[in-house]
């Protein structure tokens, strides 16, 4: 892809002063971004299939969201942490009546930051240390939430907090246990991952923290009747159940949470990403008990934005939104003419390992072949960049032991002619890569 001269200066210019964090950055300077697609200042468009950092389920620059941030920047920006406002009062109350029993809320800014004040809020509750959980999860960069982040930035940092461990997600596509005709077994799974960890553990277990579809891990959703059994076994251990819903939740896959498809409420809730719809926005909903007892063991999480008037007006248009649209039942509709067109490309194409997901968090999976199975990063690395070029903006994530696997995640208000575009781009990139 050709760059206009002042991209090429922006970009040297960004590596002479910024720090790399990890990202590889796009050959592209965004000027601004629509609903689905992002512009740069020649006025080249890309098709944006991940909702920026899988958070713009309400499309860029939504019209009512911006109405929302132009009125309350002039209004109610920023609060003393002890002094409260309407906005925020309402959208507790509001989030409080989505998820049952979960009436107690915390509003925060990012995933990592409610990640955060929930493992802390489970370790205060219960009066255990041990966090566990998944060896593919992504759940933050500050430093308990960071200590339970096991698909990146494990090394070079120092050593994670005291009681860190996790055991390995159930993979239909690669199972580790099976049944005689191949297919998975999670249940023996989840039985010998606890036998692991019981042998492990010092008697001081807090929570096992989990994402309903892990998107870092390569779109690994868990199977139902898991997260059931999962919060049983934590339950008969005296643990707590964090579900970090930073992707899954507001309507992404069907229904308002992903937990809801398995019939369980979890202990504690996080929402982020989604919640602000591309805005820092975050919230940990609890029950009433263990607020309560949390706040007897003297929990605090106080910080500089917490229950920030600004950001709660937004989220409160973004439940608005979801609802009055009826968002979640787009996400099935969506998602099914996503995943069939997906399924299209398998059939066509060697490379196309496996098509996973559920409403509009869909995972693709580029192997060697289909038959071995066989890993091919450096390929599906061709092909992300090859989307890019014909316009197509996508993010691939590569795991140890698997293939490297494409996170689709378009905004919940795309339309069935993007949808269709931006398989037509990915399939046309992959022919170009991979013949």
């Amino acid at each position: 892809m050709m760059l206009a001269m002042s991209d090429e200066h922006d970009l040297d210019r960004a590596h002479r002063h910024l720090v790399r964090y990890g990202a590889t950055w796009a050959p592209f300077i965004a000027e601004r971004a629509a609903g689905s697609w992002v512009a740069d200042a020649t006025g080249r468009k890309v098709l944006d299939f991940t909702s920026g950092q899988m958070s713009s389920i309400l499309g860029h620059s939504h019209p009512e969201i911006v109405e929302v941030v132009t009125e309350m920047i002039g209004r109610l920006d920023h609060l003393f942490s002890g002094m409260l406002s309407r906005p925020v009062i309402d959208l507790a109350e509001t989030l409080g009546g989505l998820a049952p029993g979960l009436t107690k809320v915390l509003l925060l800014t990012t995933g990592a930051e409610s990640n955060e004040a929930a493992l802390r809020m489970a370790k205060a509750a219960t009066g255990g240390w041990e966090v566990v959980g998944f060896a593919q999860s992504w759940h933050g960069m500050t430093g308990a939430a960071a200590s339970a982040t096991y698909s990146a930035g494990r090394r070079g940092h120092g050593p994670a907090h005291v009681g860190s461990m996790a055991v390995f997600a159930p993979n239909t596509y690669r199972p580790r246990f099976t049944h005689a005709d191949g297919s998975l077994d999670w249940r023996t799974e989840l039985d010998d991952a606890f036998d692991l960890l019981d042998r492990q553990s010092a008697g001081a277990p807090a929570c096992f923290i989990a994402e309903p579809i892990l998107s870092s891990g390569g779109i690994l959703e868990l199977p139902p009747g898991y997260l059931a059994a999962l919060q049983a076994r934590c339950h008969e251990r005296g643990m707590l159940l964090v579900l970090d819903e930073a992707q899954t939740g507001m309507g992404r896959t069907g229904s308002m949470f992903a937990f809801e498809r398995d019939g369980i409420v979890p202990d504690v809730l996080t929402l982020s990403k989604t919640l602000g719809a591309g805005l820092p926005l975050a919230a940990v909903l609890t029950t009433d008990e263990i607020e309560q007892r949390a706040h007897e063991a003297g929990f605090i999480f106080y910080t500089t934005h917490v229950s920030d008037p600004l950001p709660a007006a937004v989220g409160l248009k973004v439940v608005e939104l979801v609802l009055r649209d009826h968002l979640a039942e787009r996400a099935v509709e969506a998602g099914g003419r996503l995943l069939a067109g997906l399924a299209e490309l398998r059939e066509r194409h060697e490379c196309v390992g496996d098509v996973r997901g559920r409403g509009l968090l869909v995972g693709l999976e580029v192997v060697a072949d289909r038959e071995s199975k066989k890993p091919a990063p450096e390929l599906g690395t061709a092909i992300t960049r090859r989307c890019f070029e014909l316009g197509l903006s996508m993010n691939i994530v590569s795991m140890p032991g698997m293939g490297g696997v494409f996170r689709i995640a378009p905004p919940l208000t795309v339309t069935d002619d993007e949808l269709d575009l931006g398989v037509s781009i990915l399939d046309q990139a992959i022919t170009d890569v991979a013949g």
